[in-house]
């Protein structure tokens, strides 16, 4: 029988750091802190074996709570307690744990083990019937809520008009009284909403809170921010069951989260907040705005700090900081219990941090040599490079901002204010940038932030649920601003005086200060400085892959050389079509009645794409472009029949009547375009075409050599089917490029080469290489083809196929490796046996997409050309590949 349960405290433990995929992150923490000598309150880790066991069957492993009464045992006699029973009563918190930190999972249970018997005893134990009555109430109200199911909101009204009818503030101002009176209606509640009383029975209770840890894999939340985050559904999560300490029991005990460097910057500091005489989840839920713990975090004179309030306790507190920094040498989210004067450590875990802050850590590590450079790279996620690029207020824009708040995500956001995640998600639907502006977020509000431009909450600190998974998702946040009102049934909000409805315009500057402005104001593009290029700069050093751009403009070329494009891996020459002055000329050249009116047409268009190819080859100086032909169907170019007015006008342009040109419009029409007269398939029936383009493209190169710019073509040919189709063009560019090359009388080198875009170009690839000097994976068609999926209408479909799991992950946005990734790696290798020493690219929008990246690494390509925004995602991910293949050969 497989072991399902392990104990940890006292200095002892079964298991470490290392176990996080069977104990889950926050059990092999536990683990590594008892070992470590940190006062940890004992406690038992259910595996994350037993959550796979239970959701294959739908009930508890064979065993799992005869051993579960093992280790309790066990805790009982490490704490001289009893579970259950008096007169010393031992109880529990309950909390998820998977291997990866999932803020969507199951939220804690406290106190679990209190019923109406082992109340006595610990009031006759502890002589504070306060304490207890306040521990009680908060069982129920978290077993109703997070074990049953019974909505918070039905717990939190009758808390609210007990504290109106007794004329207090804060739940600290009940009184004994007060919360006899509170659990009784609560226990009400409880048998109103669920038909059955409160549970009496400790261990019923425990096993019920086991069973809601594990259901609590597959919420909806949960189900969520895994999709959200690209975390496997197959890791399950761990129980950690532990026992109590109480932050409540008296005003000489508090409970506080902290970070060993500051979350939102990285600087090397303790930063870290606690609130005294309360349980955990009053400083994560932003209940109440907690106190800071240092003076370095302290604000202004009407904060108490921990230090100053506890000096001693807090002196214990940073010794622990130092050591858990320097143990992990990484920056860490602990959790901390204060009972009656005596610190205890309920958790430490790889913390949450902004983009800028985990790039700082990652160098600050590897400068003071506890890291290697490896390591340094592999710390930070390739997500967080996105985050990085995040725009930022446009420091020429004049603006007052009407409050600040405290600055817990990255960048600068504008959208309109919304008032709850449902609308969030719907407004987004409808391509409306949002802010979602709460009093403080819950783990519900998941779906709602994802879809926000930014994140604004009256409440809650820096360590709060808003903070804490907006820096994971990268949103721009601002917590805790005092001076947020919010009337949801008006929809409305007060801001320090300024009123604003919902729909209105708000922007959020993060910045240093969590400013907070009425009004949409301009955002800037960040710019790569600091330790943000210093950290480029050495994952460059470590990657194989070179990385390029998709670009169609001088601008969008700069802009990626800028973020360090090392050339561009298409340029799509349609795109230069589109434009006011040139659409007639193309339309000229597609409507003309013979070859003879055709080059006439194509003649006016040759100056003006040999000038749009100076720009860019100018923009790529001493870097290759790849420049494909042209590839969409003609009727593109063209107005829809039912487009009246640009018909009409059209035909006077073409001097032709209306009816004429929707005959020509309708002969140019294709059942299925996308399959049609397109790519190759135009050049090889209209070789002027191909002809005007390659001199277009030579041309401008050639002018560029003459200007002292290095420019380097790479002519490519696309959607062929059939090694014929590209021999027959290729003999024409070459002999185009040739011609003109001679012409110039420039030395110039060129290639030519293909897209591998259908599927029978990639099985014939050795043919094919026999005469292309590269190919350039199109893993846009190619994924279309390989699937029979149509990229243009997929989206009816496929939510609901992520959804029920029919696919992992959508194919347009991640390469299917054992699908489409065959035939690329099919391709490569026989188009290499072919010509060894064969050009290998990729040209779709996969090249921007870390896990397709670390793909195109194994199968050997060359490079990855990515969209200009994408270009540090992609250099970074190519040197976490390359790390990845060197640790796997160790």
């Amino acid at each position: 029988m497989p072991k399902y349960v392990y104990f940890f405290g006292g200095g002892k433990a079964e298991g470490d750091a290392k176990m996080k995929m069977e104990l889950g992150g926050k059990g092999a923490n536990l683990a590594e802190m008892s070992s470590l000598g940190i006062p940890v309150p004992p406690g038992l880790t259910i595996s994350t074996t037993a959550c796979k066991e239970y959701q294959k069957s739908g009930g508890f492993p064979a065993g799992l709570m005869e051993e579960v009464r093992e280790h309790v045992a066990r805790v009982e006699k490490a704490m001289e307690r009893s579970f259950g029973a008096g007169p010393k009563p031992l109880l529990f918190s309950v909390r998820s744990g998977a291997p990866i930190s999932m803020p969507g999972m199951m939220d804690t249970v406290l106190n679990l083990g209190l019923t109406d018997e082992t109340i006595k005893a610990l009031v006759e134990e502890t002589g504070n019937e306060r304490f207890v009555l306040d521990s009680y109430r908060r069982l129920i109200h978290m077993f109703g809520d997070v074990v049953m199911g019974v909505s918070k909101e039905h717990f939190e009204a009758i808390l609210t008009a007990l504290k109106v009818e007794k004329g207090v503030e804060f739940d600290t101002d009940l009184s004994a009284a007060d919360l006899r009176e509170l659990i009784d209606r609560y226990k009400k509640l409880y048998k109103e909403k669920l038909g059955e009383d409160f549970p009496q029975d400790s261990w019923l209770q425990l096993k019920k809170g086991i069973r809601a840890v594990f259901d609590s894999w597959n919420t909806p939340r949960a189900v969520t921010y895994r999709k959200l985050n690209n975390i496997t559904e197959e890791m399950g999560t761990a129980v950690n069951v532990q026992t109590m300490v109480y932050g409540n029991l008296d005003d000489n005990s508090a409970t506080g989260v902290a970070f060993t460097r500051h979350p939102a910057t990285g600087e090397n500091v303790f930063y870290g907040e606690y609130l005294v005489n309360a349980q955990g989840e009053d400083v994560v839920a932003g209940i109440r705005t907690p106190q800071p713990v240092n003076l370095i975090n302290k604000v202004d004179d009407s904060q108490q700090t921990l230090e100053e309030l506890m000096p001693e306790v807090y002196g214990e507190l940073a010794a622990i900081r130092d050591k858990l920094d320097e143990h992990y040498a990484d920056m860490q989210d602990i959790e901390f219990t204060i009972q009656d004067g005596r610190l205890f450590m309920l958790q430490t875990r790889s913390g949450k941090r902004t983009a800028n802050a985990a790039v700082k850590i990652a160098m600050d590590y590897l400068d003071h040599g506890k890291i290697s450079e490896e390591v340094a790279l592999m710390r930070v996620e390739t997500t967080f490079i996105d985050q990085l690029l995040h725009p930022q207020l446009d420091p020429s824009a004049e603006y007052e901002a009407v409050a600040t708040g405290l600055p817990a995500g990255p960048g600068a956001a504008v959208g309109r204010a919304v008032f709850d995640a449902a609308t969030a998600e719907k407004w987004d639907a409808k391509k409306e940038k949002v802010i979602l502006v709460r009093n403080e977020t819950t783990p519900d509000d998941i779906g709602g932030m994802n879809a926000s431009q930014g994140i604004l909450t009256a409440l809650g600190g820096m360590t709060s649920h808003a903070a804490l998974v907006a820096r994971g998702m990268g949103k721009t946040c601002i917590v805790g601003c005092g001076h947020l009102k919010i009337d949801f049934k008006a929809r409305k909000a007060d801001i320090n005086g300024h009123e604003i409805a919902e729909g209105d315009w708000i922007t959020l500057a993060v910045g240093n200060k969590g400013e907070v402005i009425i009004g949409k104001l301009p955002l800037v593009d960040p710019q790569f400085s600091g330790e943000f290029g210093r950290f480029l700069e050495l994952a460059d050093k470590h990657r194989r892959l070179k990385i390029r751009t998709n670009a169609d403009t001088p601008e969008d070329s700069r802009k990626a050389r800028s973020f360090g494009a090392e050339g561009i891996g298409l340029t799509r020459t349609e795109h230069m079509f589109f434009e006011e002055d040139r659409i007639p000329r193309m339309q000229a050249m597609i409507l003309a009645e013979d070859e003879t009116a055709r080059r006439k047409a194509l003649d006016k268009l040759l100056p003006l794409q040999q000038g749009d190819f100076e720009g860019i080859f100018e923009a790529m100086d001493g870097l290759p472009v790849t420049i494909r032909l042209l590839d969409p169907p003609l009727h593109e170019f063209l107005p829809h029949l039912d487009e009246e007015e640009k018909i009409a006008a059209l035909a006077k342009d073409m001097d032709l009547s209306p009816e004429q040109l929707k005959k020509k419009i309708a002969e140019l029409h294709e059942l299925n375009p996308m399959l049609g007269h397109r790519g190759c398939r135009l050049s090889i029936t209209f070789p002027e075409i191909a002809e005007m383009q390659t001199a277009a493209i030579i041309g401008a190169a050639c002018e560029c050599r003459k200007r002292g710019i290095e420019a380097i073509p790479e002519i490519m040919v696309p959607l062929i089917g059939h090694v014929n189709e590209f021999s027959y063009l290729e003999e024409i560019i070459r002999r185009v490029a040739d011609e003109t090359i001679k012409q110039q009388g420039i030395e110039l080198h060129y290639l030519v080469g293909t897209m591998i875009e259908i599927p029978r170009a990639a099985l014939t690839a050795d043919k094919v290489a026999e005469f292309a000097e590269f190919f350039s994976f199109g893993t846009n068609d190619l994924t279309q083809m390989a699937f029979g999926f149509s990229r243009d209408d997929i989206g009816s479909f496929l939510p609901e196929y992520l959804e029920k799991n029919v696919l992992p992950k959508d194919p347009f946005q991640t390469l299917d490796q054992n699908g489409v990734g065959i035939l690329v790696d099919m391709a490569c290798r026989k188009g290499r046996e072919a010509r060894p020493d064969l050009k290998l690219g990729i040209c779709g929008e996969h090249g921007g997409d870390p896990d397709s990246i670390d793909f195109c690494h194994r199968v050997g390509l060359n490079y990855v050309s990515c969209s200009p925004f994408r270009v540090p995602i992609a250099r970074l991910a190519a040197a976490q590949a390359a790390i990845r293949e060197k640790n796997a050969k160790k």
